[in-house]
């Protein structure tokens, strides 16, 4: 459950994120779609912990999040636009680091990296540098980075933008399988087919947010 509560985010006076509040249940998607600038990636990092709230606070769970490595902790996942790979790592490398921050290595944690890989259509790349891959198989390869740790929360920014129709549908698949196995999912999109798969659609323009379809 992510219950985000009157929250703002402030750049100095600059203001991305203002007096948002709404609600994300288990087993749901949200897609929050606007234009670039609107404040979706300051919305997104401010429930991921990453960056602080100047009012209001973000809680998961019941938990309030303070900052990033307590909501890594507690299974939130940031699956960033940008991709936030290690280049100089391979695809498969890329996606252990996290598991086997809270995992000891294991049968466990090789499934679960072979499954993600195989989920975007990369199971034959995970020994490829990132740096070696193109754009588009290293945002897919930082989506298999995020369903390979089975969060609680799963908070995609911008994770099709690069994507063909083809990957675009099957990342949009692994993303809904999240929601069904339990997971809270909010998108950050662009995209309207994406926005309109969602069960939820919020628009946020000027760091204030309205329903288009509420959950």
């Amino acid at each position: 459950m992510i219950e985000v509560s009157q929250v703002t985010v402030r750049y100095g006076e600059l203001t991305a994120v203002s007096d948002v509040s709404f609600t994300v249940p288990p087993g749901f998607v949200l897609a929050v779609s606007g234009p670039s600038g609107a404040g979706k990636t300051s919305l997104l990092w401010a429930i991921a912990g990453a960056v602080p709230v100047a009012k209001g606070e973000v809680e998961i769970d019941g938990l309030v999040i303070a900052n990033r490595p307590a909501a890594a902790r507690h299974g939130v996942v940031l699956i960033p636009q940008g991709n936030g790979l290690a280049r100089v790592l391979t695809a498969r490398e890329n996606l252990s680091i996290p598991l086997l921050a809270e995992n000891p290595p294991g049968e466990d944690v090789d499934r679960r990296i072979q499954q993600a890989l195989e989920g975007v259509g990369l199971e034959e790349s995970g020994d490829h540098l990132v740096e070696e891959l193109s754009g588009g198989e290293q945002q897919r390869v930082a989506v298999a980075r995020g369903i390979a740790q089975q969060g609680r929360v799963i908070l995609a920014d911008e994770s099709t933008s690069e994507l063909d129709s083809s990957n675009r549908e099957r990342v949009l698949g692994l993303l809904h399988e999240e929601a069904r196995r339990g997971a809270a999912v909010v998108i950050a999109t662009h995209d309207p087919n994406v926005a309109d798969s969602a069960d939820g659609h919020a628009l946020m323009d000027e760091g204030r947010l309205s329903w288009i379809r509420r959950l």
